[in-house]
């Protein structure tokens, strides 16, 4: 237990600087001029002596050379090579206690992507990643130090420097473990329900600072600090993607805005869309707070159904903890603790045996335990399972009810298995893009501490564009693990608006604890890949995706879901226009009537994964 924590502790410090690749302040302080190559050696223990080479520029196909550190024992015979390649800077590997990796027999392989630190060229995020993770591939192999096999280790955008060229199934790559990172680029991680996120603008504004300060130091003129985009205000600024240093110096962002429906753009540069040519397994890792939860578990199931090959689709493994995208790991938040159990798992254990298995062919074990390890949160307890959704799910149907009056936690909204019996009032509420429903914890990314996870909507639940629908108190358990979903019918006074949705456990005390949540931009209600307006008053029926959660609803708590039109600053707002939200000015932004339906015609409902046994 010592160990873990002290692990937990190096882990924390990493996350704190690297923020699992989003919102990380060291984006601004890369190197932006190439550095000498280095070389150093340090005692290891046992008798080895451990050889760090730094700055190896190794060429990619068009000349490009990126900057590659090498850790290896001196004089070791050749042996498998764990790659990472990063955004983030290569000094800080993945790994905490990344000297055990070595002392068990790997070389680590740790590269700036292309355009950053001390790489040659220019970002341009996830596209060159393919083919300069073949060519990584193809060089470190050829290299004495390696035996031929190579696995892959990073997490978030390093999740995705792993799937991306094992999509061209090159030969070296024997076991990858991408951890809480992304499938679709679209709906998987920049539009989820056709609805831009905007951590993705504050990443691009530490970018922009980064790539001032490389131009900088070749000698360009550039900028002043002053005039570069502030990550802390860039989010209140309209039109969305208006900032003129971001258009200059981050020019994917205006890419990404000016792509606002699904499509060959953001097929090229997803994982999902590449599975069937995908070979090796994968040790897929995430948390039910993460941002990228429904990434791992579309990842882990779509190589089960059509991974490339037997290997990989009898080999995917997948482990969910209570755990947010920043956190190391961990299952402390201020509002609610998992428990000693949450954090105490040896992943570097896991992980190890995990290479163990697909790289050094040793029969440990680790391929035939179930492929599945879950933490239920309620009973706050590790499980495993035999697969993704779980074979003994039953989909249940909880009804919204009101008088008309759902709104805010004190208004008369309810959850209940009997189906609406004939008419029930509509409940009104108008949302204001100028006044959003704040973003409360869940799978966000935020400004400041202890945003994230489980938190306490209480105060959300005071407004009164806020529709709240509760259970009465549970005299049961009530265990829900699997995919959320709800099914809506809406109508509205504008063309185009949002509906947000949280499932929420309410303790005995009044904590309204979140724990998953959903948002869908209703232009996009038959597909992301096109647009359709709405008629004004016309009742549409929206299917809404609230991810996916493992949590025990205990006796006396009950079952809560909240409805509004928006979640903010995770989710862009909607202006109510129906024209381009990305360029559209603040005075355009317009009030929208919400109607939510609730009748034997119109059945809305929320669709739960229970599980009894």
């Amino acid at each position: 237990m010592q160990k873990n924590t002290e692990n937990r502790m190096i882990i924390a410090k990493i996350m704190n600087r690297l923020s699992m690749g989003l919102l990380i302040s060291l984006l601004g302080m890369g190197a932006a001029t190439a550095q000498k190559k280095t070389s150093m050696e340090e005692p290891l223990g046992d008798d080895a002596t451990l050889i760090i080479e730094r700055n190896v520029m190794v060429p990619m196909r068009d000349g490009v050379k990126l900057a590659t550190d090498i850790y290896r024992i001196e004089g070791a015979k050749p042996a498998p090579v764990l790659v990472a390649r990063t955004p983030y800077g290569k000094n800080d590997l993945w790994f905490a206690d990344w000297k055990r990796y070595v002392k068990a027999g790997y070389v680590l392989v740790c590269q700036d992507v292309r355009g950053r630190y001390a790489s040659e060229g220019d970002f341009r995020p996830h596209f060159n990643e393919t083919a300069d993770g073949v060519d990584c591939f193809a060089w470190v192999v050829a290299q004495p130090w390696c035996d031929g096999n190579i696995g892959t280790f990073g997490g978030s955008y390093l999740g995705g420097t792993q799937w991306l060229p094992a999509r061209e199934n090159p030969a070296p790559l024997k076991a990858m473990v991408p951890e809480i990172t992304f499938s679709d680029m679209y709906e998987g991680n920049t539009h989820p329900g056709g609805v831009k996120v905007l951590h993705d603008l504050r990443w691009a504004a530490d970018i922009v600072h980064d790539v001032v300060r490389r131009k900088r130091d070749a000698g360009e003129t550039v900028p002043q600090t002053s005039e570069l985009p502030d990550e802390t205000t860039v989010l209140d600024a309209l039109p969305v993607g208006g900032h003129p240093m971001i258009a200059r110096y981050a020019p994917f962002y205006r890419e990404w805005l000016d792509h606002p429906e699904a499509g060959a753009y953001w097929d090229s540069i997803s994982p999902s869309n590449g599975y069937r040519n995908i070979t090796v397994p994968a040790l897929n890792i995430s948390g039910w707070y993460d941002i990228f939860i429904w990434g791992t578990l579309q990842n882990y199931r779509g190589m089960k159904e059509n991974g490339g090959s037997e290997i990989a689709r009898n080999n995917q493994k997948l482990i969910i903890g209570p755990w947010v995208h920043t956190s190391a790991y961990s299952g402390k938040f201020p509002e609610r603790d998992f428990g000693l159990g949450a954090d105490s798992l040896d992943l570097d254990e896991i992980r190890l045996r995990w290479y163990d298995r697909w790289l050094k062919d040793i029969d440990n074990g680790i391929d035939k335990e179930d492929p599945v390890m879950i933490f239920v949160m309620g009973i706050d307890k590790w499980r495993t399972e035999k697969d993704w959704p779980l074979s003994d799910t039953r989909y249940e149907e909880f009804y919204l009810h009101s008088d008309g009056h759902a709104n805010t936690s004190g208004g008369n909204g309810t959850l209940s298995l009997s189906k609406q019996a004939g008419e029930e009032p509509a409940d009104i509420y108008v949302y204001d893009p100028m006044n959003p429903v704040p973003s409360i914890g869940g799978q966000v990314i935020l400004p400041g501490a202890n945003t994230a996870g489980p938190r306490d909507q209480q105060e959300v639940e005071r407004r009164e564009d806020v529709l709240v629908y509760s259970t009465p108190i549970l005299e049961k358990p009530v265990e829900v693990t699997g995919n959320v979903s709800l099914r809506l019918f809406v109508s509205s006074n504008a063309p185009d608006t949002d509906f947000s949705a949280k499932l929420v456990d309410v303790f005995p005390d009044g904590r309204a604890m979140i724990l998953t949540n959903g948002i869908l931009r209703a232009r996009y209600r038959n597909g992301f890949d096109r647009y359709e307006l709405m008629e004004k008053g016309h009742v549409y029926e929206l299917d809404i995706n609230l991810l996916a959660t493992s949590n025990v609803f205990l006796p006396g708590h009950r079952i809560r879901l909240e409805i509004s039109s928006s979640n903010y600053p995770q989710f862009a707002r909607n202006s109510n226009t129906g024209g381009c939200i990305a360029d559209e000015e603040a005075e355009a932004y317009r009030k929208a009537t919400n109607r939510i339906h609730h009748t034997a015609e119109y059945p809305s409902r929320l669709i739960l994964p229970i599980i009894e046994r």
